[in-house]
């Protein structure tokens, strides 16, 4: 797995544990045709916690509010059997458990073909490219990643740079390489002294350095993007309020200037946004078609 540091996201008073480009212009959203109804012989497959309260009967949480009891909400799960359900727990009305499920999908709810199985003994292990790379993509500098100013290469000092790179209207985003911290404790991995900062820009890349320069002491590297932040953001909200309730989630990933959008069934989703978007809305999909 990759040492995982920060994503930041802006204005910033303080760095954010992370969670989530393409060539061209970005392109503006307009309304278009519902996405195709699924194939409605195709099995899909997933993890979810599925929960049922006195208002809703089993449904799979796109979210979880970790309350006890739980709070969540999301599509409906058809043929739902709690006796075949191991492992529910039940508090103050409300059922909920952690499941592999399988069944069909109508765009709108999970019908089952298959019992669930508990998700905490099947659920597989995150895989690498589920977690954010964060290696900085500047070349080191001679002698390696270090400290050009002892004075500057505070936390207030940190704070101040993010907040004037997130002043610049050509700002693209920003995140922290912990790769250079050999902690593990959150405390020291925290050590504003052994991480790189990363800031993006479209526009001149020497002047932002510069003026980075003057403000944070640490490590740090300027790199060029196609997009700024805002364009990410308004293609981030064209997706959602073209989606709709299809949509359970959006972010922005600095990283690779893309825009990402969960779903629960990609049917044709991606192949319709990429001829959008040309590539920058990248689809997660919940449910996994069963081959």
């Amino acid at each position: 797995m990759r040492h995982v540091g920060w994503i930041v996201a802006a204005p910033v008073a303080a760095l954010l544990l992370a969670a989530c480009g393409d060539e061209g212009a970005p392109v503006s959203a307009s309304p278009s045709d519902a996405p195709p109804s699924a194939d409605p012989g195709q099995a899909y497959t997933g993890f979810f916690t599925v929960l049922e309260n006195a208002e809703h009967g089993p449904q799979l949480c796109s979210t979880v509010l970790e309350s006890h009891p739980p709070q969540c909400g999301g599509p409906d799960v058809l043929g739902w059997n709690w006796d075949e359900a191991p492992d529910a727990e039940t508090a103050n009305g409300v059922t909920w458990g952690y499941y592999s499920v399988t069944g069909t999908w109508d765009g709108s709810a999970l019908t089952l073909t298959e019992p669930p199985l508990p998700g905490a003994a099947t659920s597989p292990m995150v895989p690498d490219d589920a977690v954010p790379d964060l290696t900085s993509p500047c070349e080191p500098p001679a002698g390696g990643w270090a400290v050009v100013d002892a004075a500057t290469a505070t936390q207030a000092a940190l704070d101040a740079a993010l907040a004037h790179a997130a002043s610049r209207p050509d700002y693209a985003g920003a995140w922290v390489d912990q790769s250079i911290n050999p902690a593990t404790d959150e405390a020291a991995m925290n050590d504003p002294t052994k991480l790189v900062l990363n800031v993006r820009f479209t526009g001149d890349l020497e002047q932002h350095e510069a003026d980075l320069r003057a403000i944070w002491g640490g490590a740090l590297c300027v790199s060029a993007a196609e997009h700024t932040e805002q364009e990410l953001l308004a293609i981030q909200e064209d997706v959602l309020t073209e989606l709709g309730e299809l949509a359970s989630g959006a972010g922005t990933d600095p990283t690779t200037g893309t825009v990402s959008v969960d779903v629960f069934v990609d049917d044709g989703l991606q192949e319709r946004l990429d001829q959008q978007y040309g590539g920058v809305v990248i689809v997660h999909a919940a449910l996994r078609p069963v081959d």
